[in-house]
């Protein structure tokens, strides 16, 4: 995500970015995305698409955590759309619109506001590939589906256990998109179950510290990544569906993004573990309970 400080708006910076972050693990092939901000041109796109860039991602200004950098709606930049499309970069969209509560918008009903946003994106840019991230409705996942294939959305592992219940007053759960009610939350795992090529797996884990979320004005973002797998494997046993892990993980997102095949394999096993307390100064998902699976190799 290229929504740091300062954020990731050009090709240098991402590359520099990715060097950075390869010195920290250089095992990690590492995909890259610039920030679409109001500066973005299509000289800039261009650039990023020959030094192997995957994506440009939208954050709506003011909308979620370091979002200030964002715009209003990709439709108003054409020739960035029109090159990503012919460059085969993916545009990838935090799908929601700023609450304005005088035209009855807030944050349980943003993410259907912005729904038209993307049927008409579509509709403009048919071979531009799309990806509609942690999507938390159940109008979001039929407004996918119905779309053609180069429509897909991510799904995120909390969004398949919260509802709204669940985050209101307890500030580690909070999130943008918030989760919804119970009827959404149920949409996600029915498309989950049915193992839909264009829903796959998108963390959105964000490694805010303790002090930035225990606060009245709490940063926006769950932390998962140190033990992903193990919270995907705990819910989809207590769903039925485990089998359904390999294709959401793996297959579908690698498939739509046009990834090579990787090797390497992990093992899950089914072995208790209890999630740490901390992990140095974030608290993570789900800290202190027990999940079922662990990741072994």
């Amino acid at each position: 995500m290229p929504n740091t400080t300062p954020s990731i708006a050009t090709t240098a910076q991402a590359l520099a970015y990715r060097e950075a972050l390869r010195a920290g693990d250089p095992r990690v092939d590492f995909l890259m995305t610039l920030y679409f901000t109001p500066e973005l041109t299509a000289d800039e796109v261009q650039r990023a698409a020959k030094a192997g860039i995957t994506g440009i991602k939208f954050y709506p200004h003011g909308v979620t955590t370091n979002s200030t950098s964002g715009i209003a709606d990709p439709s108003a930049f054409p020739a960035v759309l029109s090159t990503m499309e012919a460059a085969g970069l993916v545009l990838e969209l935090h799908g929601e619109t700023p609450s304005a509560p005088d035209d009855g918008i807030c944050v349980l009903n943003a993410e259907e506001h912005f729904l038209p946003i993307v049927a008409r994106l579509h509709a403009q840019y048919p071979k531009l590939r799309i990806v509609l991230e942690h999507v938390t409705t159940a109008r979001a996942v039929a407004t996918v589906q119905g779309m053609g294939e180069t429509v897909a959305a991510t799904i995120t592992a909390h969004h398949l256990d919260l509802i709204v219940d669940d985050w209101a007053g307890k500030n580690h759960n909070f999130c943008k998109p918030v989760a919804k009610r119970p009827e959404d939350r149920a949409a996600l795992r029915a498309i989950l179950r049915a193992a839909h090529p264009r829903f796959f797996l998108g963390s959105d884990s964000a490694p805010h510290p303790r002090a930035a979320k225990e606060a009245a004005c709490a940063c926006a973002g769950v932390y998962t990544s140190p033990l992903l797998l193990p919270y995907l494997a705990d819910t989809l046993d207590r769903l039925g569906c485990l089998d359904r892990l390999p294709a959401f993980v793996s297959e579908f997102g690698r498939r739509f993004y046009g990834l090579p095949a990787q090797p390497e394999t992990v093992r899950l096993v089914r072995q208790p573990q209890v999630v740490p307390a901390m992990y140095g100064t974030v608290v993570p998902y789900r800290a202190g309970e027990t999940l079922a699976w662990t990741l072994v190799a």
